[in-house]
């Protein structure tokens, strides 16, 4: 009992005709895949290779292997980011959430955080509808007995929190459900706000990443809840989550700055006159951040929080953003308020690189930000848009010569000025 145990194996000897058979396949190795993406095989192979892979990996989710089982989650899931599966997935959605579900019950650190990043991006393929409802049912009380667990990783409760706010921002229908899932949310990170006789800065402990994934998502959720809930949740946080900009981890100053901007955003799209008691105190917190000089920071963190603060304290005190542009393929998309510049990070976080074709070919992330149907694109167009790796290599290294070319003749140039005078 005293040594080190073996790997211990969460899944029961009833799944082994599911593993030989998975083994059978012939797809024992998911990593590659997990790595690459379907990328390769949208240059080398066809929709059918994809599948048959993917297939593979639905399979490997039953393994006997942890490692194999992490591997095959994080392939299917990179897949899902960077290409519209709907049909192939619809069929296949009541097993992919077992799966799922089995490995945040039963599996370690690693594959539990896996399984809940595949649960986001499942939930963003499927969009609104009974299909994502049904997952939300099954994974909801998991996700949230999780998220609740002091004994749980840190790094899962995370990844839970941030999979739990956004599935319910896709599929949530019952209005109690949203208002247990805020709860849930609030009970996390309202831990980091200073206590009424507390003074002094808050300090971060190991607790401190949770609590800002748990104000991420509440703030997302807050954005689609009716207003008489906002109005509450307003006069709950709004004199409460200053207190955060006083913590010592620049991402929770950071968070807690971008969601007191998007409150304020809130609150005076119900009242345009929305009046804050303490604003004075509060452009003075805002205003020291996005000047901080701090010697004991470090210059990437004071960077990074100057701008963000400046945005805040502008929003704040004269109701202005700073409007960024996306672009993706031959859109591009306006994000000009707090709300969407918050829906497009966050869900920039679960689908990474993917966030561009999901822009471009998801319905519900296209309704969600206004874009319209997808563009159709006839294949000579897309043509002419691709360019290969080769060619764009070749591209830059012209681009670069030149650029390198034109520098010399100002230096010589300027030699010239100099010598003249």
């Amino acid at each position: 009992m005293g040594g080190q145990h073996r790997n211990v194996q969460p899944f029961s000897d009833e799944d082994a005709s599911i593993e030989t058979m998975s083994h059978c396949s012939g797809y024992s190795d998911p990593s590659s895949f997990a790595e690459d993406g379907p990328e390769v095989l949208d240059e080398e192979g066809t929709q059918e290779d994809l599948e048959y892979k993917l297939k593979g990996l639905i399979d490997l989710t039953l393994d006997k292997s942890a490692k194999t089982r992490q591997a095959a989650l994080e392939g299917i899931k990179n897949a899902l980011a960077s290409k519209m599966l709907y049909e192939f997935i619809l069929e296949r959605r009541m097993t992919l959430t077992d799966s799922i579900e089995r490995c945040l019950k039963k599996g370690k650190s690693d594959e539990q955080r896996a399984a809940a990043a595949l649960a986001s991006v499942l939930s963003i393929q499927l969009g609104p509808g009974i299909e994502s409802e049904e997952i939300l049912k099954t994974l909801g009380p998991v996700l949230k007995k999780i998220i609740c667990d002091g004994a749980a990783s840190i790094q899962v409760r995370q990844t839970c929190a941030t999979c739990f706010g956004v599935c319910s921002f896709i599929a949530t229908d019952d209005i109690t459900e949203l208002y247990s899932t805020l709860e849930c949310l609030e009970n996390i990170f309202t831990k980091s706000y200073l206590k009424e006789k507390d003074t002094t800065v808050i300090c971060s402990t190991p607790n401190t990443v949770l609590h800002i994934s748990s104000l991420l998502a509440w703030t997302l959720l807050l954005t689609i809840c009716p207003i008489n809930e906002v109005k509450k949740k307003l006069e709950t946080h709004f004199h409460k989550l200053p207190s955060l900009l006083s913590c010592d981890d620049v991402n929770m100053r950071i968070a807690a700055g971008e969601s007191l901007a998007l409150l304020f955003e809130l609150a005076r799209g119900i009242e345009s006159d929305f009046f804050y008691e303490d604003m004075e105190s509060l452009t003075q917190m805002l205003r020291a951040l996005a000047t901080d000089g701090n010697k004991h920071r470090a210059k990437v963190d004071k960077r990074k929080q100057r701008s963000v603060f400046r945005d805040v304290l502008r929003a704040v005190e004269e109701r202005d953003f700073p409007t960024e542009t996306v672009k993706f393929g031959p859109e591009r998309m306006y994000i000009d308020c707090w709300v969407k510049k918050h829906t497009y990070d966050t869900f920039k976080e679960v689908l990474g690189s993917g966030m561009q074709y999901h822009l471009q070919s998801n319905e519900f992330l296209r309704n969600v930000f206004e874009l319209g149907p997808p563009v159709m694109l006839d294949a000579a167009t897309l043509k002419t848009m691709k360019i290969s790796r080769f060619e764009r290599h070749l591209y830059n290294s012209a681009a670069f010569k030149a650029r390198t070319k034109a520098r010399s003749k100002c230096r010589d140039k300027r030699a010239d000025v100099g010598e003249f005078f």
